[in-house]
């Protein structure tokens, strides 16, 4: 630790002051009692004394201050640097005792806040762990189920080699899909995810989704729509793969949390002269409050048994976030429970769009 003395003179000043005047008004009614001097020579002996006794009592009051409560003061610095609080260690040392406490003060409730995000941050990541494995044991029971039963004299007949073959091999297309997406999200945060940016036409895009989702969506009698008619296209600037990822997560999840015989719409709206607001609406289950908070978590699931045996990673909404932050957008979430729930996403105009 920089050592760096701040010294203080208040301490000093005040206590030499108090002996100063003590000492002059007693050494004063001695010398008036007992010897017979003018009041002029008292009055000048007094301030001569005065500030003798001053200046002695400040440099003793002032040296032990600085040389014996200095050392203990220090050995507090010594010790918080030990826990590496760099707020606090890089202050000059003070023997001020109002300057100490408060930056005593100050340090505590630091540490304290880290305390409490260091055990916010433990729960999320043992929670986290726990999804992980869940998420991954799943399918690698089934493929061991599947194989262990192959091994064990299901080879022999052919129909059955050949179905649960299948059967392991979507197990293993599970793991791959919950890897990749793990693997993603991970670039994302770290910004290793290269993004290439283009311009590119919102609505062919959207319809391209709806094309690729439509047999999904039938299995639930789910219609998907634009919200309008577009007649001219409407230009955008962003990574267009990345975007379609970002409306495949929220139809495919408006779908999978759908009404049986509902709607998706998706609209797209001016928001200021540089930006477009993408919204995807459905008519589904919608989100109770308490959940709106954590739905970009990983893993994070509102029903954490049906939504399982809907399939998926459980990183859709995650991936969504941070590949809507590489942009420098904004997502928004705005659902109400029972009745659906609207996710939307803004993008940046093209140089020259048309007008939505």
């Amino acid at each position: 630790m920089k050592i760096s003395f701040q010294k203080t003179y208040k301490f000093a000043v005040i206590s030499a002051l108090y002996i100063s005047l003590f000492a002059t008004i007693f050494v004063l009614l001695l010398a008036t009692i007992f010897f017979k001097f003018s009041s002029s020579i008292i009055i000048s002996f007094g301030l001569i004394f005065f500030f003798i006794i001053y200046a002695f009592s400040f440099l003793v009051i002032q040296y032990r201050v600085e040389h014996f409560i200095y050392r203990r003061i220090k050995k507090i610095y010594d010790d918080v640097s030990l826990l590496e609080s760099t707020s606090f260690i890089n202050h000059p040392i003070t023997t001020d005792m109002e300057t100490l406490t408060r930056e005593v003060k100050k340090f505590a409730t630091n540490k304290k806040l880290e305390i409490e995000m260091l055990q916010v941050r433990e729960e999320y990541r043992r929670e986290f762990l726990g999804n992980v494995s869940h998420e991954l044991k799943t399918p690698l029971f089934t493929v061991q189920g599947y194989i262990s039963t192959l091994l064990e004299g299901g080879l022999k007949d052919k129909s059955i080699r050949k179905k649960y073959l299948r059967r392991a091999e979507k197990g293993v297309e599970r793991l791959i899909y919950i890897v990749e997406d793990l693997d993603m999200i991970t670039k994302l945060e770290v910004g290793d995810l290269n993004l290439e940016f283009s311009e590119f036409d919102i609505v062919e895009l959207i319809q391209n989704v709806f094309d690729l989702l439509e047999l999904k969506a039938d299995k639930k009698k789910i219609t998907l729509a634009l919200d309008k008619y577009y007649i001219h296209p409407i230009l955008v600037y962003g990574d267009k793969d990345k975007i379609q990822q970002v409306l495949e997560n929220l139809i495919v999840n408006s779908i999978k949390y759908g009404k049986k015989e509902g709607a998706t719409e998706v609209a797209i709206a001016n928001l200021t002269q540089e930006k477009v607001l993408v919204r995807v609406t459905d008519n589904g289950e919608g989100i109770e409050k308490q959940n709106i908070s954590r739905l970009f978590e990983r893993f994070y699931r509102v029903d954490k048994s049906g939504s399982r045996s809907e399939g998926g990673s459980g990183l859709g909404l995650a991936i969504v976030k941070h590949i809507i932050e590489a942009h420098n957008e904004k997502i928004y979430v705005d659902s109400e429970f029972g009745e659906g729930s609207e996710f939307s996403f803004t993008l940046e105009k093209a140089s020259n769009p048309l007008a939505v």
